[in-house]
């Protein structure tokens, strides 16, 4: 999914560069936050954990979900690649915190916005 997303132009972390594979969602995401970072999971139970939801809420995080958890490497990778131009404009326009979700098809909508 990274060289598909760098291949359309897009700036990318891969988040077991930075963090132990399995690091709780709390420590990394205080730590993309103040770095401005935009995280892009197929986690969409994030927004209903309440002490992931908070730190999330807190570090200012803008988070893209995926619809459909089911998906393959290669098609989360074009779900993300189809959405780049929508994200961009939604990051314009709503500033952080913020949980949204990209469809297969690559819409973009806001799930939270606290």
């Amino acid at each position: 999914m990274a060289d598909a997303l760098r291949q359309a132009g897009a700036a990318v972390e891969i988040h077991d560069d930075h963090f132990r594979q399995d690091a709780h969602d709390v420590e990394w995401l205080r730590y993309v936050g103040p770095r401005g970072w935009i995280v892009l999971t197929r986690d969409d139970r994030i927004r209903h954990r309440s002490h992931e939801r908070t730190a999330l809420i807190q570090a200012g995080v803008r988070a893209f979900v995926l619809a459909r958890r089911s998906l393959s490497g290669p098609a989360m990778a074009d779900a993300f690649v189809q959405a780049l131009p929508a994200m961009r404009r939604f990051v314009a326009r709503y500033q952080a915190p913020f949980i949204a979700r990209v469809t297969q098809t690559g819409n973009v909508s806001l799930l939270l916005k606290p």
